[in-house]
Order: C-alpha cells, then structure tokens, then sequence
C-alpha cells in the first residue's frame, strides 16, 4: 500500500524523520526550472501558474487534505473534521470569488466561474466519482498529490483515472443530449451578496452539524495533538493542521482565479492527455464530439505546456514531491496486494468517467464549483456523497480498510 494515509489521521507523536535533501534539491530544481522553462515558452503567466500548482501539492501533502479520507471517515465512525475544514475552506474561497466573480474582472483580468447545467450527467457522473473515490483511494486533488508524494498504488489510479476521462470525453455528448436544466449561477440570479449570506448559512450548517453527530456518537470531539515541529519548521515540514490547509486552498484557488481568469480544475487534462496519447498512435480523436469545440479542438493541438490544467496539474505533483522530502517521507512501496491493484483500477475509471460526465471532480465541480456560485456544485456533492457512502462499504470487497480515526486529531 501506499506510504501516505489518506484520512483525517493525524499522526504527530510518530518519530521525527530528517529532511531527504536530494529529494528537497530535486523539487526545488524542477519548480525552478519548470518555471524558467514556461516564462520562455509560454508565458510569465503560465510560470505563475506552475508555482502556484507547486504551492497547492504542498499544501494537500503537508495538510493531508484528503477530500475521500474526510468522507469515508464520517461515514464510518461520524468524524467530521474533515469536513468541517471543508466548509472553512469553501466559506473563505465564496467570500473572495462572489465579489470578484459579479462585477466580471479582478485586478484588471476578466473572470468567470465553473457554472454548469444539472442533469442527468452530473448526478450520474457525481455518482460514479464518489464510488471511485473509495476504491480508488483518492479524488483528483487526492491523486495529484500522492502520486508526487511516492505512492505507488495512485500512479495505477492516475492512469485509470487518465482512462477513464478519454471514455468518458468519447461518451459525452450522448450524455448531454440526455435531460438537464440550463446552468444557474446563485451569484447572476440573487446577487453576490445574498448568495454568499446563503452559502454561509448552508456550510454553517454543515459545520455544525458534524460536530453534534460526532459529540453524539463519541461524547466529545477528537482533540488537537501536540505536534512535533513547531514555527517555522512546522511550516514547512509538517504536518499542518486541516485549517491551515482550508485557509491556504481557498487562498491559492483565488490566486488561480486572478492569474487565469477561473478556477482551479484539475481532470480536462486527464481527458487531454489521454486523446493526445491516442493521437499519437492514430486515432482519430479529432472528430470526437468533445473535441469539436473550440477551446478543446486549440488545447488539443497546442503542446500541453500551453494548457493552464496540464501545467498546474505538474505544479502540484512537484510541489507534493518537495513536501514529501521536507517531511522525510518519500519512500514508496512496491509490493501491493493484487485487490488493491484491482480497486485501483476500478476506482481510476469511475473517477474519470464520471468526472467527464458530471462537468468536473472535487475541484473543479465540488471546491470550485461552489466557489463559482454554480448550483450544479451543490448537486454534485449531494451525489458524490452517495456514492461515497457505497464506496466506503465496497472497500473490504478489495482488501482495503475502513478506517477508524485514533484518540488525537490535528483540529
């Protein structure tokens, strides 16, 4: 298995390991390089983005932000402070973008949001993607930065998740034609200030509710552990504690939003990457529906270099490497059990697929997507979250655990 824990474990009494320095060199080499290398091939721009991708691998490995742990463990032992960083992260990330997202610019930079249609797709896609959530071991932002950070079993998720996303950009206009509702964005239809007292109203909620389930179920809240680093060490070797997390995502995804004019999103590129590599071999992927617009059709010609997903998807798969040797963690581990590699598979092809069929993953429809104002974020959560809740009682099928969290929590 994987020498990351993807859940909301946080395990500060465990020995303090020295920094990997060639492991650190080798991150900050390529971050630098990569960023030479896109300022003179591309653009300043695209440099910034490559940083800024660096920043949230960092960030997802140091806090071990783990969308799938966060669900799985609230399901199985009603645990909520995954969740509840979530809802810090998403209120942060909806006071930033409302205001910037209603007047249509940002620091001079014209700006939109994800909003997409809520259909049949999205729920069925959502669906799909919270199984795959479970048996794959994580979500997209998951994958990215397990993979940077030596996990062996997510490079076979990844290239599932990879093909995954190419059937599913094959598939999708057939799913399109099926029922759906035009896009609505809550911050176009009641203005960006009372969308926002609504969506605070609605996390709050959340937030709150987690933490009565969990005192129920438990007695008490799973109490903050002392860790060992501290300051400046702590900073920048780990572990963080989920708000540090929450509060620098919401942070980075405006970064984003300022640089690039949207969100974050993290699987077009998956779907790209895979066309191109059936390309390459022949297939004429061109005449694929999906590809028939405009933006796709330039993004499948252009070098993935010119793609903004592509670069920061490398960006945080760096930056996730550079955490892991900062933390004295990059070691992975080889020998996996066979149902484990099944799951992996499995699980990668329900991420892509369904990512494609429901207009993004928990980035760019959950995270993003509420962030954006777009009801079809809401609808993809509550869907999502069904198809957690069975994931997480498939995992044993495959030999995977069901994870229970210890006395101690990092909030």
């Amino acid at each position: 298995m994987s020498n990351i824990t993807l859940d909301t474990k946080r395990s500060f009494a465990a020995p303090l390991r020295a920094a990997d320095l060639r492991i650190v060199t080798s991150g900050l080499a390529l971050l630098l390089l990569g960023a030479i290398f896109l300022n003179e091939v591309i653009d300043g721009r695209q440099a910034w983005l490559f940083i800024v991708g660096g920043a949230l691998g960092l960030v997802l490995y140091h806090a071990l932000f783990g969308f799938t742990s966060a669900f799985r463990v609230f399901f199985s032992d009603r645990r909520g402070a995954g969740l509840r960083a979530q809802m810090i992260m998403l209120a942060l990330a909806c006071a930033l973008f409302f205001p910037a997202l209603a007047s249509g610019e940002l620091f001079g930079r014209e700006v939109s949001g994800f909003v997409a249609p809520v259909g049949v797709s999205v729920v069925i896609g959502a669906f799909l993607f919270g199984l795959g959530m479970q048996l794959g071991g994580g979500c997209a932002s998951g994958t990215l930065f397990t993979v940077g950070g030596g996990s062996t079993r997510m490079v076979i998720t990844l290239f599932g998740f990879i093909a995954g996303s190419v059937l599913g950009a094959y598939h999708l206009p057939w799913w399109q034609e099926q029922p759906a509702f035009q896009p609505v964005s809550l911050v176009g239809s009641f203005g960006w200030f009372p969308a926002l007292l609504g969506n605070l109203a609605v996390f709050a909620a959340v937030y709150l509710g987690t933490i009565w389930l969990e005192k129920r179920r438990h007695g008490k809240l799973l109490e903050g552990a002392e860790a060992q680093t501290q300051g400046w060490q702590r900073f920048l070797r780990g572990p963080w504690p989920l708000v540090w997390g929450a509060v620098a995502l919401a942070i980075l995804n405006f970064m984003t939003l300022a640089l690039a004019g949207r969100p974050w999103g993290i699987t077009s590129a998956f779907a790209l990457w895979g066309s191109k590599t059936l390309g390459a071999s022949g297939v004429d992927v061109a005449a694929w529906g999906y590809w028939s617009r405009p933006g796709r059709a330039a993004a499948l010609d252009q070098s993935v270099f010119a793609d903004i997903t592509s670069v920061m998807n490398f960006g945080v798969i760096i930056g996730a490497f550079l955490a892991a040797g900062l933390a004295g963690k990059f070691a992975p581990v080889w020998n996996l059990p066979a149902r484990s590699v099944v799951a992996a598979i499995i699980g990668g092809l329900l991420l892509g697929y369904g990512a494609r069929l429901a207009f993004g993953c928990n980035i760019g429809a959950y995270f993003s997507g509420i962030a954006s104002g777009s009801l079809h974020g809401w609808v993809w959560i509550v869907a999502a979250l069904a198809g957690n809740w069975l994931g997480t009682r498939l995992r044993p099928w495959f030999g995977l655990a069901v994870e229970r969290t210890p006395q101690k929590s990092a909030c």
